[in-house]
């Protein structure tokens, strides 16, 4: 059974459950079609057994928010967009008392993005039904079966968080996910400096003045997106970003003709695209080169590497693509070669991973930096 609460002062019934209680199964509803934030249509949550379906376009959740923040834990299945909604509609980005039972079941090797659905189903032996995942959620009166649908999503989560924590304990892995959780929450929440986004865009096969272009042009897009809260997509993709500064467009005819520039764009922006493209600062002032990526270590290096993961694999009993991603692997081989400090690296890197596997991994390319230098050559 569950309730939907529509009305301020049912809310504060809400608030009181939890605050007699302190850790909450949470799961929402949401569109993000032709926004850059989110619009929440219904919050759900879990409190001591009881599921309420909270109206996120009626009430003002302003308390309800607090009270997720100062939660001994939050109990999320796949948290990622839950946790930017929270802090877009919350206004603060800080939230480190997640439990995230997709980082769970990834340590007891269910693979990294095991649904919802079929969590429920190989731990509990549970079926539920996804078939109004892209329903009007904004839209009123909700029906019987978005409602039933919103309330599976935590009805059977504090069972499944259980029984995957007791599983974890069992391997001494309990810990090491909710470090791993409490960085994800912190990435999540930390943005890229605006006159870096152009190195999300751009790569080492620009030029230092193309490289200008893009931070200008990625510098712009992030004001107007922010200013009419559109995808960056509606605006500029970043495939279109890398067509205009390799065709370098001079008029409102070759700005059409770039691939990807929507009509209204040009229309409307295109006078101030040309001119971002055209108008650039002293070249001193431009970024530098981009890095090659490292594709390799040499021969006997990689298989050194590949035995020490696979070893503390074997060690920890912690699957090989939870224990080491390919980005985590790249920062530090630019760590290596560039000798930057360690204190710059992922977080997931730092904590319970550190001694096990960072430092010896580090020791090892080390071992191979004349050898790396050569495969990261920085263009001129």
């Amino acid at each position: 059974m569950y309730q939907f609460i529509q009305q301020q002062q049912d809310l504060h019934h809400v608030l009181n459950l939890m605050s007699q209680s302190s850790i909450y199964g949470l799961d929402t509803e949401f569109i993000k079609v032709d926004t850059l934030w989110p619009k929440l249509g219904v919050f759900q949550i879990n409190v001591n057994g009881q599921v309420f379906l909270l109206d996120g376009v009626a009430l003002d959740l302003t308390d309800f928010w607090h009270k997720l923040f100062s939660a001994q834990q939050n109990v999320f299945h796949a948290c990622g967009e839950d946790i930017d909604l929270i802090y877009h509609y919350a206004q603060h980005k800080s939230l480190q008392n997640v439990f995230d039972t997709q980082v769970g079941m990834a340590f007891l090797g269910h693979g990294l993005q095991v649904s919802y659905q079929n969590a429920l189903k190989t731990m509990l032996d549970v079926d539920i039904e996804k078939d109004q995942t892209r329903s009007d959620w904004l839209a009123r009166p909700l029906s019987t079966e978005q409602m039933q649908y919103a309330a599976n999503d935590v009805q059977y989560i504090m069972q499944l968080s259980e029984r995957v924590k007791t599983n974890l304990a069992e391997k001494s892995l309990f810990d090491c996910v909710l470090e791993d959780c409490r960085n994800l929450t912190h990435e999540i929440g930390t943005e890229l400096p605006v006159h870096l986004l152009y190195q999300d865009v751009g790569n080492y096969r620009n030029s230092r003045r193309q490289l200008m272009q893009l931070q200008q042009l990625s510098v712009w897009r992030e004001q107007m997106v922010k200013a009419l809260n559109q995808p960056r997509s509606f605006i500029l993709k970043s495939a279109t970003m890398q067509d205009l500064v390799e065709k370098n467009p001079r008029n409102h005819f070759q700005l059409s003709s770039i691939k990807g520039m929507r009509p209204n764009i040009v229309r409307e922006h295109g006078k101030t695209i040309l001119d971002l493209l055209k108008f650039l600062p002293e070249q001193a002032e431009w970024p530098l080169r981009m890095a090659r990526p490292i594709r390799h270590s040499s021969q006997e290096i990689t298989q050194r590497v590949e035995t020490l993961i696979q070893n503390v694999v074997n060690e920890t009993a912690v699957p090989k693509e939870v224990l080491m991603r390919k980005k985590w692997m790249n920062a530090l081989y630019q760590h290596v070669v560039f000798r930057n400090d360690e204190q710059e690296l992922p977080g997931y890197l730092l904590g319970w991973r550190y001694e096990l596997l960072t430092k010896p991994l580090i020791e090892v390319l080390q071992a191979d930096e004349s050898y790396l230098t050569t495969q990261i050559k920085v263009p001129d």
